[in-house]
């Protein structure tokens, strides 16, 4: 069962379930996948879908740090509440150790010694990774190795 399809079913549940969080979230990450869809022009494979809810959850994720820092508590929990839904539908994120050895690897594999390498090394990880790690931690270990 496709991504675009567990999301239909869920909806259905959630509704039967009475869940209007849920069935919110999960209307808002249709249409978004409606909307890469379109902007596509053909239907999405499970790796549209997944690019389509991490920016997703991305978006969580900086919304909750802003409203963290403004002293919204109420915004914030609405926020992890998206998030838990759509972390649902990504694929597992991978430890600390696991992103680590594979960028010591790509870093291996490409010669990288300098930050001037940053950027083939960043984009032959993420290629890797897409999905199962978030771009800034990556960024961060990349930057950690090549200084």
């Amino acid at each position: 069962m496709s991504i675009v399809e567990r999301l239909l079913e869920d909806m259905k549940a959630a509704m039967k379930a009475g869940d209007k969080a849920k069935v919110n979230t999960i209307r808002q990450l249709r249409a978004q996948l409606k909307d890469a869809q379109i902007e596509l022009g053909r239907e999405l494979t499970d790796d549209d879908a997944i690019k389509v809810l991490t920016n997703a959850a991305k978006k969580r994720k900086e919304a909750i740090d802003l409203y963290r820092q403004g002293g919204r508590q109420d915004l914030v929990e609405k926020e992890q509440a998206e998030l838990q839904v759509i972390q649902q539908y990504l694929p597992e994120q991978l430890s600390r150790e696991e992103l680590e050895s594979i960028i010591d690897q790509v870093i291996q594999e490409e010669d990288a010694r300098t930050m001037k390498d940053m950027g083939r090394v960043m984009s032959k990880v993420m290629a890797q990774v897409r999905g199962r790690a978030d771009g800034k931690e990556v960024q961060q270990i990349v930057r950690g190795r090549l200084q």
